[in-house]
């Protein structure tokens, strides 16, 4: 019995230690691990570094017989944290990466992570049970019979590390041969194959831009239009899909997945062409009840989404609340964030590269004070109430110029429910007044202000909400500033 002891308390030592240095040299994994299970991103490091030198010192407390006792206990109330855990997300309906063995082996939690946990959970509390006194042979034993028998279970430790490490290698071989059959078969089918970072945000609508309402047919025939949708109050993700693409085809059980994670959360969209039929037969499962049919390219077009598989995050308000994700990799990343974000906070949106200036989302204005060039005074006050579009402009930039008719019809026949207008311009102010502008024009000389604002080039623009704080990234151009304000030219 004694024997039978040592092996078990040097079984949970290796599980613990290894465990324990995998998450150690895989921190990102681990961090990510954490927040899966629901822990709040500013703690997952403390956490997953806390979990580690836990469980080191576990390991090396089951190796002597005067400690093994208390880190049986230890272990045991550990593990039991762990299959609640596990018990708690499989009853959720969501499938996190238990992430236990780091790199070296990490699986969704399930039925054989939750066994497995319990087989451990059940030696440690033999080991509680057996008392202080009853904790077997120590490791310093002079028999020599226990010596072999404990460098065989070292060697049998290091064979089965090897065998989870090789394991994960082949796994990694096996992902790199799908993308490669992916893209081969697209390529044999003469069709385009997928970029898996395309789209750049100055590619797509700007975050904060009004999505355009349109009228869909799901497959069953019945019109659906994304102002109902909105009637939910769910974020909506929409997928750009198609049935002739490969790689959407792929992602379909991560999609299935998916939207068991974010049910009630998220609502999923899957914006698609062709007929009924064989969308049914390319998107099997819950994903056939979601897809919305194109006539042409009315949706892709309105969304400014150019490539399968892309995806975009529409906020409850009906305005774009990510940058597009295009590409597998792109739209694994964009659903990780939105897990584990509180997507019923306020200004929430999902960047995904760099832009040229801050994107000042959820900030207030600057504290301003200035006069436009008919001497009316502009401070913070007028941009309360209501919203107010705030354009950075320029009387010397021609794609202002060629804009200016459009903006003077819209400022002139702005109604009651229509934003304000505040123009941030330089140049000469007699040369402004020519423009005809009801709406406050400043010259911003330096452009000091419109910097304050999150502006950039000519023309671009934010929308400010009736509190005065910005609601969307700068857009730059014509066709992206009217998209703010849910007008299409």
């Amino acid at each position: 019995m004694d024997v039978i002891l040592l092996i078990i308390r040097v079984i949970l030592a290796g599980v613990l230690g290894l465990a324990a240095i995998a998450k150690l040299i895989d921190q990102a994994g681990s961090q990510k691990a954490m927040a899966e299970f629901g822990v709040p991103d500013r703690y997952t490091r403390f956490a997953s570094l806390g979990l580690s030198v836990l469980e080191i010192g576990l390991s090396i407390s089951l190796l002597f017989v005067t400690t093994s006792w208390f880190a049986a206990v230890g272990t045991a109330a550990l593990l039991l944290v762990f299959i609640s855990a596990m018990l708690y997300q499989v009853v959720k309906g969501n499938a996190p990466d238990c992430h236990c063995f780091g790199q070296m082996h990490s699986e969704p939690v399930g039925t054989s992570s939750i066994i497995r946990n319990i087989l451990l959970f059940a030696a440690s509390i033999f080991l509680v049970v057996k008392g202080r006194a009853g904790q077997g042979f120590s490791l310093v034993q002079s028999d020599q019979d226990v010596v072999t028998m404990l460098i065989g279970i070292c060697v049998i430790g290091l064979l089965l590390a090897a065998t989870v490490y090789l394991s994960g290698i082949a796994a990694k071989q096996n992902e790199i041969l799908r993308r490669i059959e992916v893209v081969e078969a697209v390529a044999l089918d003469g069709g385009a194959v997928e970029r898996n970072e395309a789209g750049s945000p100055n590619e797509g609508l700007p975050i904060g831009a009004v999505v355009p309402d349109l009228a869909l047919s799901d497959l069953a025939g019945d019109t659906v239009t994304l102002s109902g949708l909105r009637e939910e109050g769910l974020p909506v993700l929409f997928f750009y899909v198609s049935p002739t693409c490969n790689p959407c085809k792929a992602l379909v059980p991560e999609f299935n997945e998916w939207r068991a994670d974010l049910a009630g959360r998220v609502r999923f969209v899957f914006l698609s062409s062709g007929t009924a039929e064989e969308n049914r037969d390319k998107f099997e499962g819950g994903i056939a009840d979601d897809v919305l049919l194109q006539k042409e390219r009315e949706a892709s077009e309105a969304l400014q989404i150019r490539w399968t598989p892309t995806a975009i995050l529409m906020d409850p308000r009906g305005r774009i609340a990510s940058h597009m994700a295009a590409g597998d990799r792109a739209i694994r990343d964009l659903i990780d964030r939105i897990k584990n974000e509180d997507l019923e906070a306020g200004y929430k949106y999902f960047a995904f590269a760099k832009t040229p200036t801050k994107i000042r989302i959820g900030e207030s204005i600057p504290n301003i004070e200035l006069t436009d060039i008919d001497g009316r005074a502009l401070t913070q006050d007028h941009f309360r109430g209501k919203e107010t579009l705030v354009t950075f402009w320029s009387a010397g930039c021609a794609h202002c110029r060629v804009m200016m008719d459009e903006l003077r019809e819209w400022d002139i026949t702005r109604g009651e429910n229509d934003p304000n207008l505040v123009v941030f311009s330089d140049g000469d102010e007699e040369a402004h007044r020519e423009f005809g502008l009801r709406a406050p024009v400043v010259i911003d000389k330096d452009h000091k202000n419109a910097v304050e604002f999150g502006m950039f080039g000519t023309p671009s623009a934010v929308l400010v909400d009736a509190h005065g704080k910005i609601i969307t990234e700068t857009a730059v151009g014509a066709p992206n500033i009217w998209s703010l304000i849910g007008r299409r030219n």
